[in-house]
């Protein structure tokens, strides 16, 4: 697969680096990462993807070699940083994949900009930490009060409690060095963000096909929020992978790109009910 590494300055002002590959006639797709990482963290699902899918990866303002304005984290700002990178990479639209906190901005870019997303993808989504007292006291206990110099010791316990359960050491090393590129600040404002969001009172506007995918021993995002994210998003299907933790499409990309293809083929013949990508919670084919 030929992958094409570029940087464009978008019209919100920000200097954006980005992974390009695929057919420029195939089904167009952006994939969103989470806080603390980048462009890199999707070189898995590039590798497997095939050249049908028109795959962009770019990293967002205050990742990797990104620009980091000294404000704007919030999911407002970076959906707006996707809208205007489709717009400087000459997409009208566009299915938006978002990893973990990535799908944040995801939902956040469906509601802000409809005329812009053909499909929504959530990875290890949150639907709101807004009402999780543990999150609270993560930012109490350990972001609130970030600094440079204790970023080394936050990312290395910040991994320790994400990470999903097979993780390759390279992978690990490879998001580690990202996330020490992100600056302290970046880290407090990105998170506060995060901790702050609740979309559920505007999810039931989100009107493209939307797929749902989850690990069920994922140790951040409970089942439940995932069942009622799949619900308020009208039509939504919630997919299980049986034995998965939170960075399923890290330590195991095959199974995500099954159903990005999936969902990419679906669009791509004209039908636009989710409701055919996949045969349902726990029934995908995707054994342990």
């Amino acid at each position: 697969m030929d992958r094409v590494g570029d940087v464009v300055e978008v019209g919100t002002g920000v200097r954006m680096p980005y992974f390009e590959q695929g057919d420029r006639r195939g089904v167009p797709l952006l994939l969103v990462h989470a806080v603390g990482d980048s462009q890199r963290i999707f070189e898995g699902l590039l590798d497997r993807l095939p050249v049908a899918i028109h795959a962009f990866a770019p990293t967002l303002r205050g990742h990797g070699d990104a620009g980091k304005p000294p404000s704007g984290y919030r999911s407002t700002d970076f959906a707006a940083d996707v809208a205007a990178f489709l717009e400087a990479v000459h997409l009208e639209a566009a299915v938006v994949a978002g990893a973990s906190s990535g799908g944040l901005v995801a939902q956040r870019f469906a509601l802000d900009f409809p005329d812009r997303i053909l499909g929504l993808v959530l990875l290890g989504s949150p639907m709101t930490f807004a009402n999780k007292p543990a999150a609270q006291a993560l930012w109490d206990s350990a972001i609130a009060s970030l600094t440079d110099a204790k970023l080394p010791a936050f990312v290395r316990s910040f991994y320790e409690d994400t990470l999903s359960l097979s993780v390759a050491d390279e992978l690990v090393d490879t998001a580690r060095r990202e996330s020490l590129r992100v600056p302290a600040f970046v880290w407090r404002e990105t998170m506060r963000g995060v901790l702050d969001d609740d979309f559920r009172d505007e999810l039931h506007a989100i009107a493209v096909p939307t797929l749902v995918a989850w690990g069920d021993a994922d140790t951040v995002l409970p089942r439940e929020d995932q069942e009622a994210l799949a619900r308020l998003i009208p039509g939504a299907r919630l997919v299980v992978y049986p034995g998965a933790g939170h960075m399923f499409y890290w330590d195991d990309p095959a199974r995500v790109v099954d159903d990005l293809v999936a969902f990419a083929d679906a669009l791509s013949a004209g039908d636009r009910s989710s409701e055919h990508v996949s045969a349902g919670p726990e029934e995908v084919g995707h054994g342990e």
